[in-house]
């Protein structure tokens, strides 16, 4: 943290406020969300904090640009109910998310290597595998609604069945369906996805999905080194804790 905390220092919640460019209120909050431990009282009735709070909330606030908010509090609220087990656990599902994101952008370019003019608009949907909506969304892990949506917003195109009037992927709509989830999870919105899928599917230039992905592999690197700095900021705090 870059200081030298006195174990007999008292701080004030505008201190710890200050040290982290938060407002007092965000501090107390994050007392009252079991981010920090509960502090002890002036005979006043006025918080008095210690180093150990200030070790709580360095520790958090390493640990969100990793883990997320959601995550980095659940993990604090572990540590401050003495479930340190709870706390790795939950550390153990961001480093699984984070790889299974790394595989998920592998999977994305190995798709793009296997473009070719054939899964265009010139496909031949009877020569390819076919598969219906409830399947390919049990695939993707997403609802059937979701790829609805995504077909209204032109980014898969499935023909009916002219018997039954089911929606029917051929081989080029579930790619198309494949990139879109891997690119929303990636961050990018529907309208930034669009343009992308356009030229997945015309083969005019893969240039500006190329740069989606770069910018994608920049994140992931991101997210891995913001763990590294939150792990390092909670076993600090672990160890003030004793």
């Amino acid at each position: 943290m870059g200081r030298n905390l006195q174990s007999g220092e008292k701080l004030r919640p505008i201190d710890l406020a200050r040290r982290h460019g938060l407002s007092t209120q965000a501090v107390r909050n994050y007392e009252d969300a079991g981010i920090l431990p509960a502090a002890d009282r002036t005979a006043t009735g006025y918080r008095a904090y210690t180093p150990l709070h200030e070790r709580a909330l360095g520790a958090f606030l390493a640990l969100v640009p990793g883990h997320g908010h959601r995550t980095a509090t659940a993990i604090m609220q572990a540590v401050n109910r003495e479930t340190p087990d709870e706390a790795f656990r939950l550390i153990d599902e961001s480093h699984v998310q984070l790889l299974d994101d790394r595989r998920t952008l592998q999977a994305v370019e190995r798709a793009l290597h296997d473009l070719s003019p054939r899964t265009g608009p010139e496909a031949d949907p009877s020569r390819t595998g076919r598969t219906f909506i409830g399947p390919l969304a049990e695939e993707l892990g997403i609802r059937a609604a979701t790829l609805r949506k995504w077909e209204d917003a032109g980014l898969v195109r499935p023909r009916r069945d002219p018997v039954t009037g089911y929606r029917v992927y051929d081989e080029a709509d579930v790619r198309d369906a494949r990139l879109v989830h891997q690119l929303r999870r990636g961050g990018h919105l529907l309208e930034q996805i669009a343009p992308l899928i356009t030229q997945v599917r015309t083969a005019g230039g893969l240039e500006p999905l190329e740069g989606a992905l770069r910018d994608w592999h920049g994140r992931l690197s991101a997210r891995g080194r913001a763990m590294l700095t939150g792990a390092a900021e909670l076993e600090a705090y672990l160890r003030a804790r004793g």
